[in-house]
């Protein structure tokens, strides 16, 4: 007879994002549950920065398979310039 056999193995992964907010500003961040983490946004619970700025729209998102790479493509994103975010999400439209 066979056991199944519980390992650590999961298909967990990241999303690095890039939102919107209804004053026009942009925020980033990431998140194991993106969808999650944007109701947390809008129900005023997800950030500090966001709270007072709802609704958040998502504007922008990459997957990444590991915690920190998700949260070092974060800190990259935080650097860019606004002008560099918007031809972020341009780019990833077409």
């Amino acid at each position: 007879m066979q056991r199944a056999v519980m390992g650590s193995l999961h298909n967990t992964t990241y999303a690095t994002y890039i939102v919107e907010c209804a004053d026009g500003t942009l925020y980033t961040g990431y998140a194991g549950d993106l969808d999650g983490r944007l109701m947390k946004h809008n129900a005023g619970e997800g950030a500090k920065y966001t709270k007072s700025r709802r609704p958040v729209f998502l504007k922008y998102h990459e997957v990444h398979y590991t915690r920190s790479d998700a949260m070092k493509r974060e800190a990259a994103i935080k650097k860019l310039t606004r002008q560099k975010k918007l031809n972020l999400i341009e780019n990833a439209k077409t």
